[in-house]
C-alpha cells in the first residue's frame, strides 16, 4: 500500500492522550485523510498508548497481532503507528518485537505524524521520539473542531519524579506553553462551540510561561474568553496549590466547584519514600483551605496501595485521610513496578493478595463516599452542561458543576446548551432530573 486514504486513532489512558489524539486526526485530516468507521476499514491504525498502567507495552503488542491477524485474513497491509508513552519508552523494543510496526512516535514528535505515515507507506519504517514539546504544538494547525467540554492542553512533562512513575521518563520535564498562545487555542475552540476548557498537564497548577505568566492569571483570562462560561483542570500536585490559586476559587465564577488532587497515601512515611513533597498534614490544610473560599468544593483523587514497604498501620493512615477528606469520586490502584523507575527496586514488595485486600477495603469506603455525594445532590437545582444525546430518545447527558453525569429529558435544549436542572434520582455513578423553565447562560 502506498496511497493511505482512511485512518483510525485508538487511544488509551489519560485525557492528554485523548488531546493528543484528537491532534493527531486533525493533522492527518490536514494531509488528506478522512476517518474510518472502524479500525479494521482503516489504511493507517494509530495506537495512542499510555504506559502508566500494569503491562501497558504488553496489551500494545496483544493489539498489533490482532490488527495484523486482522488484515491478513482481508489480504490487507495497514500502517501500523505507535505512539505516546509507551512508544516514547520502549521504541527500540517495539522496533524489535514487532516488525510490521511503520510508525514509532512519542508524545512530543506526533505533529510530525502525517510525513511518518506517508514514509512508512512506502515501505520506510519512520521512528521520532526526540522531546521538542514547544516545537510540537508550534507545528499544530488551528483545530477547526470542539466539543461543548474541550481539552486544552497548556503544560507537558514532569520534575516532580515520584519513585513510582514513569511521565517524567516518558514526556520529558516540565514545560509550559506561552499564555497568549493559550489564549488563542481557547479563543478558535470558543469559536468552534466549546463552552467549557478543560486545562491540561501532568502538573497543570505547576503552569508558568517564560514571561512569568502563572496559574491563577492563566485561569482569569481564559474566564474572559467570550463563550467560556466553565474552567476546569487536572491534573494538579498539592505542592502546586498555591494561595493565589485556593483564592482563584472563590472569586472565579467560571472555575468550576471540583478539583482533582491526588494524594497516594495517608502515611507520611510512605509519601517521603514516594518522593511525594507533600505530607498527609498538609494536604489536608489545602483541601480545608479551599473548601473556605468554595464551601461546595468537590474532591476528587488518587491512591495507591501496596507501594513497597506499606504496613498494615500505614494503609490505615490512608483510610483515615480518605475519612477526613470525603471524597466525591476517586481513582485507587495497587502498586505495580514500572520498569525504570526508583521503587520498582525497593525491598519489601507487598504479596498481591495482600494487596488486593488492601485495595478492595479502600475502594469500598471511596465507592460509599461517592454515592453519599451524589445522594447530597438530590433536590438541588444545577447548570449541566449538555454534552451528548442520552440513549433513550429525547434525553440529553450532561455533567454537573461537580463533574457528576446527569441525563435529562431535551425538553427543547440541544448538545452545547447550559441548562437548569432539578437532580429527582442519584445513584453510584450517575444522576437523573428534569429541566426546568430557566436557560442558563
Amino acid at each position: 500500500m502506498t496511497d493511505p486514504k482512511r485512518y483510525f486513532v485508538r487511544s488509551y489512558g489519560c485525557q492528554m492522550n485523548v488531546y493528543d489524539a484528537e491532534r493527531m486526526e486533525e493533522l492527518l485530516g490536514d494531509a488528506g485523510m478522512t476517518r474510518a468507521a472502524t479500525q479494521d476499514d482503516a489504511d493507517v491504525v494509530v495506537l495512542n498508548t499510555c504506559h502508566i498502567r500494569e503491562k501497558a507495552a504488553e496489551k500494545v503488542y496483544s493489539e498489533i497481532g490482532r490488527i495484523k491477524k486482522a488484515a491478513a485474513e482481508r489480504g490487507w497491509k495497514p500502517v501500523v503507528a505507535v505512539a505516546g508513552c509507551v512508544a516514547q519508552a520502549e521504541g527500540e523494543e517495539i522496533a524489535r518485537r514487532a516488525p510490521d510496526v511503520g510508525v514509532i512516535v512519542g508524545p512530543q514528535a506526533y505533529h510530525r505524524l502525517p510525513q511518518m505515515v506517508e514514509r512508512a507507506a512506502s515501505g520506510q519504517r519512520s521512528v521520532d521520539t526526540d522531546l521538542p514539546t514547544l516545537e510540537k504544538f508550534k507545528a499544530l494547525g488551528q483545530r477547526r473542531r470542539a466539543a461543548p467540554s474541550s481539552f486544552l492542553t497548556i503544560q507537558e512533562g514532569c520534575d516532580k519524579f515520584c519513585t513510582y512513575c514513569v511521565v517524567p521518563y516518558t514526556r520529558g520535564a516540565e514545560v509550559s506553553r506561552d499564555a497568549d498562545t493559550v489564549l488563542e487555542e481557547a479563543h478558535r475552540l470558543a469559536e468552534a462551540g466549546a463552552r467549557e476548557l478543560v486545562l491540561l498537564g501532568q502538573n497543570v497548577n505547576a503552569y508558568r510561561d517564560a514571561r512569568g505568566t502563572g496559574f491563577a492569571d492563566l485561569i482569569r483570562r481564559v474566564a474572559d474568553v467570550p463563550g467560556i462560561s466553565r474552567i476546569r483542570y487536572t491534573t494538579s500536585h498539592p505542592a502546586d496549590m498555591t494561595d493565589e490559586l485556593i483564592s482563584a476559587h472563590g472569586e472565579i465564577e467560571a472555575l468550576m466547584p471540583y478539583l482533582h488532587l491526588p494524594v497516594q497515601s495517608g502515611s507520611d512515611r510512605v509519601l517521603k519514600a514516594m518522593n511525594r513533597s507533600h505530607s498527609a498534614e498538609s494536604y489536608v490544610e489545602t483541601i480545608e483551605a479551599l473548601r473556605r473560599v468554595r464551601p461546595d468544593m468537590a474532591i476528587s483523587g488518587d491512591f495507591i496501595v501496596g507501594f513497597p514497604g506499606e504496613t498494615d498501620a500505614e494503609f490505615e493512615a490512608t483510610l483515615e485521610i480518605v475519612r477526613r477528606t470525603g471524597y466525591a469520586q476517586a481513582y485507587s490502584f495497587k502498586y505495580s513496578p514500572r520498569p525504570g523507575t526508583p521503587a520498582a527496586t525497593m525491598g519489601d514488595q507487598i504479596a498481591e493478595e495482600v494487596k488486593t485486600e488492601r485495595l478492595a477495603r479502600l475502594q469500598a469506603l471511596l465507592n460509599e463516599q461517592q454515592l453519599a455525594f451524589n445522594e447530597g445532590t438530590r433536590g438541588v437545582t444545577c447548570d449541566v452542561l449538555a454534552e451528548r444525546n442520552g440513549r433513550r430518545p429525547g434525553q440529553l447527558l450532561g455533567k454537573s458543576p461537580w463533574l457528576q453525569s446527569v441525563h435529562f429529558s431535551a425538553d427543547g435544549a440541544s448538545v452545547g446548551d447550559i441548562v437548569e436542572v432539578r437532580i429527582d434520582t442519584a445513584g453510584p455513578n450517575s444522576l437523573s432530573g428534569l429541566r426546568t423553565d430557566r436557560k442558563a447562560a
